[in-house]
């Protein structure tokens, strides 16, 4: 095995077993030295999951994955050649009625050739149901 090489190490499986990763000695950034426990990048890293519902997250980024597909099905292009496109989703949560959440998507639709109706009626069932996603609060320790 070479020197830049990563070990593994697990436990026995078990349910709640996982996968360690450890650089060899001597591999990775210059100045990098052992991760302590005043390390701010890994207290950062353990904070994410608390301050949001990782369901919730998943759901968010599979939603907006399937507007970019309908958008570049909308306007006959890829993601990158689309034009400027705002579809905020935590803004149309606030509104209260489909009727206005509608309206605001027609109007950021108003460059398209193509009908958005469709694409808008779904838009609408798939965020019905979905909660805001609001700035984390500080929990004090």
């Amino acid at each position: 095995m070479s020197a830049a090489s990563t070990e593994t190490s697990a436990p026995l499986a078990t349910a709640a077993s996982r996968v360690f990763f450890q650089a060899a000695p001597g591999v990775g950034c210059v100045g990098s030295g052992p991760i302590t426990g005043d390390d701010p990048v890994q207290k950062r890293q353990g904070k994410v999951t608390v301050k949001y519902d990782r369901k919730e997250l998943r759901k968010r980024l599979v939603l907006e994955e399937w507007i970019i597909e309908q958008l570049s099905d909308l306007y006959d292009c890829e993601e990158e050649e689309m034009p400027e496109v705002e579809i905020d989703i935590d803004d149309l949560l606030e509104v209260n009625s489909d009727d206005e959440r509608a309206s605001k998507l027609q109007v950021s639709l108003i460059d398209c050739y193509k009908p958005t109706e469709d694409f808008v009626r779904e838009l609408l069932g798939r965020i019905r149901g979905m909660r805001k996603l609001s700035a984390p609060t500080k929990k004090s320790l």
